[in-house]
């Protein structure tokens, strides 16, 4: 427990999915990795109960009274909703603040950015209310989930909130119960390009979640023995006779991709670090993703292909996909790498592993 009653800023970073991309709302595990883009609110106490945060990268400002009755007043109003969680967990607030948040994230493009939003909302929240407490990450994260997720009856998971609020590269299992393991291998540098396509994550989302959840209640309906967690691929060649073709890459793609994950944890693990057989399995990842999964886009297949001529390692499309980043991993000359992605239309940042979300100075 601490008091904070003066100006205040948290920062929270932005996050890339290396392993287990559309896996983690089967309760399957990921390897997710926080990046050096950051979301950061400033906050100065007021002395009446209106919140005012100036928003200035979108030119826009959002106003709300602590005195409002609970309720939401646009689509997604994580702010709201931040507040009611924190409210129904006990906490309260006998004043508000002056806000402004700014941010290097890309917006709609996989990497996290309205989830790093609400993981610094609790954790900023968390501190001026009257409890004046500092959340310990995964509590955090878990309010964001709700506040993000739960309140707005989304389909995503909750590796964007356990990553972005613990930071570093954490391997995340969801079965039996919630786990995390901070994984260390001497990365270095990434190259992210945005694509500039804006995405529909919730559409994209709910609709792959959709697909693959129903094959396997179609194949339990015959073996009620089968979850994704147990199925082997040689479980998937007796049950192809069942399904539909496009079923049948959709189910293969998933397990080829649960089997990559523990391919990379096992290397990551292990000492010395292989980059070129990591930058494989990326790679390898991303073909899954585009040919099984059906969520990669020409323009970014362009720049990976761009990004793997000029020297990088491998690499992936990010996020749920259908636009969006993609990003190669560059532990030399990322500088060369970058201008390749540039040339096919993207727009590139330098990046590298970062830690959670935080109290700066």
């Amino acid at each position: 427990m601490t008091t904070e009653t003066r100006s205040i800023r948290i920062s929270t970073p932005g996050r890339i999915c290396l392993f287990g991309e559309h896996q983690d709302y089967l309760q399957l595990p990921v390897i997710a990795c926080a990046i050096s883009l950051r979301i950061r609110i400033e906050a100065q106490p007021r002395h009446d109960m209106l919140i005012r945060l100036a928003l200035p990268d979108i030119g826009t400002s959002v106003d709300l009274s602590l005195q409002e009755k609970p309720g939401f007043v646009h689509e997604r109003d994580y702010f709201r909703s931040g507040l009611k969680v924190l409210r129904e967990a006990g906490f309260a607030f006998d004043s508000g603040f002056d806000g402004t948040i700014t941010s290097t994230i890309p917006v709609n493009a996989g990497t996290s950015s309205s989830s790093a939003l609400v993981v610094s909302w609790i954790n900023l929240l968390s501190r001026i209310s009257t409890q004046h407490q500092v959340l310990d990450p995964v509590r955090i994260a878990g309010y964001a989930h709700q506040a993000e997720v739960v309140e707005f009856h989304e389909p995503g998971g909750s590796m964007d909130h356990l990553t972005t609020a613990l930071g570093h590269i954490q391997y995340i299992a969801f079965s039996p119960v919630v786990s995390f393991e901070r994984l260390r291998p001497p990365l270095g540098t990434f190259v992210l390009g945005n694509s500039g396509h804006p995405k529909n994550t919730t559409a994209i989302l709910s609709q792959t979640k959709n697909r693959t959840i129903s094959i396997m209640k179609k194949l339990q309906a015959k073996n009620p023995d089968l979850s994704y967690h147990s199925m082997t691929l040689a479980d998937a060649e007796t049950a192809m006779k069942t399904l539909t073709l496009e079923e049948n890459h959709l189910l293969t793609g998933t397990l080829r991709n649960r089997d990559i994950t523990q391919d990379a944890l096992a290397l990551m693990r292990s000492e010395p670090f292989d980059m070129t057989r990591f930058g494989e399995l990326l790679t390898e990842h991303h073909q899954i993703l585009r040919d099984n999964l059906g969520v990669s886009t020409p323009k970014i297949d362009r720049m990976l292909d761009a990004a793997l001529e000029a020297g990088a390692h491998g690499g992936k499309i990010n996020g749920s996909g259908g636009g969006g980043c993609m990003f190669v991993y560059a532990p030399s000359e990322p500088e060369k790498i970058a201008e390749a992605i540039t040339k096919e239309g993207g727009k590139t940042y330098i990046v590298s592993v970062d830690e959670g979300t935080r109290r700066d100075t």
